[in-house]
């Protein structure tokens, strides 16, 4: 991850925590039923989730209790804004940033000296079986803080109060618990330290729960996409909601997400597009056998790819050039069956979000086709962040170069 770190692609926005911001971290793991790090420095993003600890507790979803009940933590107003790289669902960013819409002064006033806690409720107390995905509709989001400290609050105003009352200015036991509290917490009155609960709905979404699942429900009918060959089985038992349900490798997939208009492709579009010769290239790259040139100046160089594809056998260099051929051959005659010569990973690639969808179903939409096809290593870092890094590791050293220019030639 090396070449990533240096060209700031690889979780380059998270937040260095240490001092004391490593003890208030703590008192959150606990309040929120957690064991706390034992790592004196470590960094954090917009979810409070630290890539160091999920490495330390060997657990990626740390803060959560279960998968039913995820929870986040805030330490610092520098969480406004910033990514959450590894959601356990794909509207956990947007609820952070609804958190901070409404309750963004009172956090950075409450932050100064506390830690606030966060607990996404969506009524489930646990999953027990793989269609309880669907329960997740409105979720509430409450707030404790540690030590709780708007609870101190309240009690100095009630200590005011009764200072206020008849002769009790010249009670000195009640003077010396003004005092005390004054020196523990400091001055609470001016503060304003009430976080009240705050609602989100969801819509469609894709969850880590069961391995993955893909929720799509505003659309004609709701479709259930499962990553897991096992869940999958699991669900297709389940009659009692009236859903369709896929596993993401299953070819009918694609054939419902177009009859639903949920997805498009335009061939005589996309093969004039930067976006289809990069999705090209890098399936030739994975088709080349020991090269005697960098990978990166063989998809770069013209000379050098048509050199490189004139080596490939027959089947595999159809497999590159199949939508070209296709194209070409339609020409000529348009009778030709597209499954008969596009090579059916290329063709699903090159689908798209069909144009209806608004912005926020685009993205679920291309984080489901970049999982369907990962030929477009682009889209891929853009809406699956952890599987390109997955992938990544794999690659050639030269091809890692060509990817990382390729992503940084479209920031």
């Amino acid at each position: 991850m090396e070449k990533l770190k240096a060209a700031h692609l690889f979780r380059n926005d998270l937040i260095p925590i240490s001092g004391k911001l490593v003890e208030r971290y703590n008192q959150c793991l606990k309040k929120l039923g957690l064991t706390v790090t034992k790592l004196t420095s470590f960094s954090i993003d917009g979810l409070g989730w630290s890539p160091e600890i999920a490495e330390e507790k060997k657990e990626i979803h740390y803060l959560n209790n279960g998968e039913a009940n995820p929870n986040a933590i805030i330490i610092t107003p520098l969480q406004k804004g910033k990514p959450v790289y590894v959601p356990f669902h794909t509207f956990d960013r947007d609820m952070m940033q609804h958190i901070f819409r409404n309750h963004g002064d009172r956090i950075n006033d409450i932050t100064r000296d506390c830690a606030i806690c966060v607990d996404f409720d969506q009524y489930i107390d646990a999953f027990y079986e793989p269609l309880d995905v669907l329960k997740y509709k409105d979720i509430s989001i409450s707030f404790k803080l540690i030590n709780d400290l708007d609870k101190v609050q309240k009690l100095q105003f009630q200590l005011v109060d009764t200072f206020k009352q008849g002769n009790n200015f010249i009670d000195e036991n009640l003077h010396q618990q003004l005092l005390d509290s004054a020196k523990t917490y400091g001055d609470l009155r001016h503060r304003n330290l009430e976080l009240h609960e705050l609602y989100f709905s969801t819509d469609s979404f894709y969850t880590r729960a069961f391995n993955g699942v893909f929720v799509l429900r505003d659309f004609i009918t709701p479709i259930v996409v499962f990553e897991d060959e096992k869940w999958h089985k699991e669900a297709i038992k389940d009659t009692s909601h009236d859903v369709l349900i896929y596993h993401i490798s299953q070819p009918e997939l694609m054939d419902k997400l177009r009859d639903h208009l949920i997805i498009e492709y335009d061939l005589d579009a996309v093969v004039k597009t930067p976006r289809y010769e990069r999705i090209k290239k890098f399936m030739f790259s994975q088709l080349l056998k020991e090269p005697q040139h960098p990978i990166k100046d063989i998809l770069d160089d013209k000379v050098l790819f048509k050199g490189y594809l004139n080596k490939l056998s027959i089947e595999n260099r159809k497999k590159v050039m199949s939508v070209e051929l296709y194209l070409e051959k339609m020409e000529v005659n348009n009778q030709h069956k597209l499954a008969d010569i596009v090579d059916v990973e290329l063709f699903e690639a090159l689908h798209q979000p069909h144009s209806s969808l608004n912005a926020k179903h685009q993205d679920l939409i291309w984080k489901l086709l970049v999982n369907i096809s990962s030929l477009d290593v682009l889209f891929m870092y853009w809406y699956d962040k952890e599987q390109f890094y997955k992938n990544y590791k794999d690659w050639d050293d030269s091809l890692k170069d060509w990817v990382i220019g390729t992503i940084r030639n479209n920031i």
